[in-house]
């Protein structure tokens, strides 16, 4: 992948969940009860929210993002032999206040002070998106909050990276596209997007039409990346 500057850029636009977002901390504040299932929860939860994102996006059979992600805990909570309708409940709530990663409002930040538009581009609904932003106190640093809602359909279809396009008025080529989902950053990539892979969970490389322009560890790396 590229190391060279990035030219031409107009906006960022960021993936939540994973990228943005830690999606396992809503599990972290319930390490205590979950105990040694903890590690399993997160990765079965997450699992089957996407799982049932990509299925429902193939079967035509689009539903809010907030039900996806209660059916995959539901799912995963059977699974593990967990009973407890209390927990259920505290975890859909906390996954309404994820944490932030540590760099996200100061790169931002940094993004807005270049000159660059920024937004989020999301499968979570405008509900989701907007208590976890507001959580996370980065609203005044993003000009838009996008959810696939407006298209009824969930990523990787295209129209979800059209939405980008059109709601910022903006070619493709001057978007760059940032998430640590490999098949999100390969599918925009292959939509026409310039592309940053932020690789957090150190995934191999997708089989995937599309490719990544750039690699990062870390979200703080973009702004250095980027010349005006």
């Amino acid at each position: 992948m590229s190391q060279l500057p990035i030219t031409g850029i107009r906006a960022c636009v960021f993936d939540a969940y994973g990228t943005l977002f830690d999606y396992a901390s809503a599990a972290a504040h319930c390490r205590d009860v979950l105990g040694d299932k903890f590690d399993r929860l997160v990765t079965l939860w997450r699992d089957k929210q996407l799982q049932y994102t990509w299925l429902r996006a193939v079967q035509g059979k689009h539903a809010d993002f907030w039900q996806v992600t209660g059916d995959a805990l539901d799912y995963a909570l059977e699974t593990l032999a967990i009973g407890d309708h209390a927990l259920r409940a505290r975890l859909m709530n906390l996954y309404l206040t994820l944490d932030a990663f540590p760099e996200v409002p100061d790169t931002l930040k940094r993004l807005k002070q270049m000159g660059l538009k920024t937004a989020i581009l999301s499968n979570g609904s405008p509900a989701m998106l907007e208590a976890a932003v507001n959580n996370a106190q980065i609203n005044v640093l993003l000009d838009e909050i996008l959810s696939v809602q407006e298209v009824g359909v969930f990523k990787p279809d295209p129209k979800v990276y059209q939405l980008a396009v059109d709601r910022l008025a903006i070619d493709a080529k001057g978007i760059l596209f940032l998430s640590s989902n490999a098949w999100d950053a390969y599918a925009a990539s292959a939509f026409g997007m310039r592309v940053a892979w932020c690789n957090r969970y150190g995934q191999r490389a997708e089989r995937l039409p599309g490719k990544p322009d750039y690699e990062v560890k870390s979200l703080a790396e973009i702004p250095a990346l980027i010349t005006t």
